[in-house]
């Protein structure tokens, strides 16, 4: 802004204070007019402040423009009649159909950019324990059916309304009823892996909710004769079910 234009606008100013009486504010007016060389004013953005990732102009730019790249590579593959293209239709549809890993995501965010925006900030805890990455006992019990190919996991008698912990920390991706096993709650890992709790009597925690190794995430349900509990615990693998004897320790 010239020196003209900036003479003009102070007249101005001094021309509106004396027509409605508003006092003289000299600090805010020298603020207003401060120049860096004659050419940057206090409305320029800083160039050495920081920025969050996402809220940069050109990376956000450029993810759209890639973004629409993709989705327009793969309309053509898509639309395409060649048999060559099979290969990768096939490929695409398999990537779709994957479970979005959201725990796997969520541990890369965090060590690229920190703690990922909230709504509301963290309450603090004083007395919370730093949380085991080692795989924790859900519950203490003894095992009433082994793993099998047809029920993909295992069946546990426990005390009567023992307490379900979590594995390992990881975000929960379905928490209520499934078929043949009530209310369930599924948990998603880092490391690619799920573990599945089944016959809980009441759930703890919320879909899409992050935990930690050994939180609370329910309660097991009455058995037949009321005296014990019953449990359902299964792991998952990518997409193949294991024997949870083979990557934790049983009573």
């Amino acid at each position: 802004m010239d020196r003209h234009k900036l003479e003009q606008i102070r007249r101005e100013m001094n021309k509106r204070r004396k027509q409605y009486g508003i006092t003289h504010d000299r600090k805010l007016e020298e603020t207003f007019f401060q120049q860096d060389d004659g050419e940057n004013s206090v409305f320029e953005s800083d160039p050495n402040e920081s920025v969050h990732p996402l809220f940069k102009k050109e990376v956000f730019f450029m993810k759209i423009f890639i973004s629409a790249i993709l989705v327009l590579l793969v309309a053509i593959i898509f639309q395409s009649p060649s048999s060559k293209m099979e290969a990768a239709r096939a490929e695409i549809k398999k990537t779709f159909e994957r479970e979005f890993q959201f725990a796997v995501v969520a541990d890369w965010y965090e060590e690229k950019f920190g703690q990922p925006l909230a709504l509301f900030p963290a309450q603090s805890d004083s007395n919370k324990e730093e949380p085991k990455e080692n795989l924790a006992m859900p519950v203490t019990g003894k095992i009433l059916e082994p793993f099998s190919e047809e029920h993909q996991g295992i069946i546990m008698e426990t005390g009567t309304e023992a307490k379900v912990e979590a594995m390992s920390s990881g975000t929960v991706t379905f928490a209520g009823k499934k078929e043949g096993i009530g209310n369930t709650v599924i948990i998603q890992h880092p490391d690619y892996s799920e573990s599945w709790y089944g016959m809980l009597d009441h759930i703890s925690v919320k879909s899409m909710e992050k935990v930690t190794a050994e939180q609370l995430i329910g309660t097991v349900s009455s058995g037949e004769d009321g005296e014990t509990g019953q449990f359902y615990f299964a792991i998952k693998q990518h997409d193949t079910f294991i024997d949870p004897i083979q990557v934790m320790k049983f009573e």
